[in-house]
């Protein structure tokens, strides 16, 4: 008697070579030119698979489908059919795994940066990857997006992902990349104080002190150190030693010696008051003034301000911001 495990390894075989054969037929369609028909079999049959449960079919159909429109240069059949690998990934209970979010990168990767579909999509893949839940998105996708954007030197974008990922090494070398291509020598410290500040807002210690130190030796502005030659470098030096240490009158008079250097960015004094309530038991201002804030388009803005941090990426989507006028959490 076949057993339930292999009955299951030759369904899937042939459900496999089902799929191919379909695949073949196709493709021969899109090299005949024949695009339009070709898009609207891959629609009739991705909605077949999908009354019949055949979630998986569906995916992979879609996916090789939209790959061959890409190759053909046919945009929107392509983006169509991509969105229908995210609604197969919404309608199925599909884990979270590298290998999709590896195939919903390569899609955005090939999407035109300029289209409306891509932002669609990488909005409705966020929201995916992390169950509908209105939280940021899976790092692991952040870090597969961020790569794709920095490639393309789409830097403020790139960094914004890089911040929502865990690959501080990876942001470093891209903002080191982006200090060279678009920053001035004066600013080759603000780019890393930015970046680290952000990454304490968001409770991530570890990415913070990745990207500090890879940043500080790699970029060929920058002298060894520390101590370094500017002021900034120094104060976040210090200040991520102090986050280790946990001791508010350290943190408190880091912040007063160093005032000259943090009046660079108003934006500064703003990440610090959320840094000194998450790690030195600074309680809340009464009266904050981030909620004025969140009432900005931030992702597109220069500083890319702090309630862009916890925003789940929607106003990147062209979403409109929430107002509150309470203090933000980043929880």
């Amino acid at each position: 008697m076949m057993s339930e495990q292999e009955a299951l390894k030759c369904s899937s075989a042939r459900n496999r070579g089902g799929v191919q054969r379909v695949e073949g037929k196709l493709r021969a369609s899109v090299e005949k030119g024949d695009y339009y028909e070709a898009h609207q079999m891959y629609r009739t049959l991705f909605f077949r698979y999908m009354s019949q449960a055949k979630h998986v079919e569906a995916r992979e159909l879609m996916y090789s489908g939209a790959l061959l429109f890409f190759s053909y240069n046919q945009q929107n059949s392509a983006a169509d059919l991509s969105m229908l690998v995210l609604e197969s990934l919404e309608q199925s209970d599909a884990k979270v795994a590298d290998d999709i979010l590896e195939h919903l990168a390569k899609l955005f990767s090939l999407m035109d940066p300029n289209s409306p579909e891509r932002v669609a999509f990488v909005s409705r893949a966020l929201k995916w990857s992390t169950g509908g839940s209105g939280k940021l998105g899976h790092p692991k996708l952040h870090q597969l997006l961020a790569v794709t954007l920095w490639k393309e030197q789409n830097y403020s974008e790139s960094r914004y992902h890089f911040l929502h990922s865990s690959d501080g090494e990876g942001c470093a070398q891209m903002l080191v990349e982006y200090s060279a291509a678009r920053g001035f020598r004066s600013e080759v410290d603000m780019f890393v104080a930015q970046a680290v500040l952000q990454f304490l807002c968001l409770k991530n210690k570890s990415s913070a002190s990745v990207v500090f130190s890879t940043y500080t030796q790699k970029h060929p502005s920058i002298e060894k150190g520390p101590p370094f030659g500017q002021p900034l470098l120094n104060f976040i030096w210090f200040l991520l030693l102090a986050v280790d240490g946990g001791k508010l009158t350290v943190f408190t008079v880091l912040c007063e010696q160093y005032q000259p250097s943090l009046k660079r960015d108003p934006m500064y004094n703003e990440y610090l008051d959320r840094i000194g309530q998450l790690f030195f038991g600074v309680p809340p201002k009464q009266s904050s003034s981030y909620g004025g804030l969140l009432a900005r388009p931030l992702f597109r803005l220069p500083g890319n301000l702090l309630n862009s941090l916890m925003g789940s990426g929607e106003e990147e989507e062209g979403e409109e911001a929430q107002e509150d006028s309470s203090p933000i959490e980043l929880d």
